[in-house]
């Protein structure tokens, strides 16, 4: 929601409150479209997995067709909020969900599958953004691809988990590519320089609005300790702990970072 805080700066006077329902909207309909979509398409990828089995549609919980049919009904809905948001985003919507339902064939072909699903979620904070003031600027798309590293570097650890079973399948990731060592390293690599990205981003941030004090460096400096302490939670040799680093961690890390900064734009 920091993309929708910036833009609203930005903006000239807006009914705020009906683009906030709608953009929260969209992200709903969004994500459950690429969810149901990726676990629609790897159904049978799943139901070979032992740590995926379990999930609704090899467990017979829920059938293909109707996890198919949810797929179209939330594109739908995404297309349709956005015609109500502004012309812009109604004409880029097919695009963005071309990307994040897209991510999910990428491991058939490609080892930079993790960088199309920071991509999708890299969209986000510019989308956001775009939704309220109707244009591009540079920082939400900073923000944006500081999103896209991040997301990147733990899905690569998120992925360490199944890199011998992919390999098996002849699926793609770095992983599979690298190894477990020069994964994590890569991984290590990439959430520095998200880092570093999001520390510009604020510098001229703070520059712009005026408006940007220790709430929003204390965020900063809690999100990275949260990378640091997900990295040192993951051994070559012990990847129990994944779980922790991908769902727990990360989820912390954004929700504390995003709350602090804006609570600092409209302080």
């Amino acid at each position: 929601m920091a993309g929708f805080v910036m833009g609203y700066l930005d903006a000239e006077a807006i009914d705020w409150p009906g683009k906030l329902i709608s953009v929260l909207a969209c992200m709903v309909f969004a994500r459950s479209a690429a969810m149901a979509f990726n676990r629609w398409l790897d159904r049978d990828i799943d139901a070979a997995n032992p740590r995926t089995v379990i999930r609704e549609i090899p467990a017979g919980i829920i059938s293909p067709g109707s996890a198919l049919r949810f797929v179209l009904i939330m594109s739908a809905c995404f297309i349709g909020t956005t015609w109500f948001i502004n012309p812009l985003c109604f004409w880029l919507s097919p695009i963005a969900l071309l990307v994040i339902l897209g991510y999910s064939y990428t491991k058939r072909f490609t080892a930079l599958c993790h960088l199309v699903l920071g991509l999708g979620l890299g969209l986000a904070p510019v989308g956001a953004y775009l939704a309220v003031a109707g244009y591009f600027s540079l920082l939400p798309v900073m923000m944006g691809v500081s999103v896209l590293l991040w997301v990147a570097g733990f899905d690569i650890i998120y992925a360490l988990q199944d890199a011998d079973f992919d390999r098996d399948r002849q699926l793609h990731s770095i992983p599979v590519w690298l190894g477990i060592r020069k994964s994590m390293r890569l991984s290590a690599l990439l959430h520095v320089i998200s880092g570093l990205t999001l520390a510009v981003t604020l510098y001229f941030l703070s520059v712009q609005t005026q408006n940007l004090g220790l709430l929003a460096w204390s965020g900063l400096a809690l999100f990275l300790l949260l990378l640091v302490y997900q990295h040192a939670i993951i051994g070559e040799t012990d990847l129990s702990r994944v779980n922790r680093a991908f769902f727990t961690t990360n989820g912390f890390a954004s929700v504390f970072f995003g709350l602090a900064l804006i609570s600092d734009l409209l302080s």
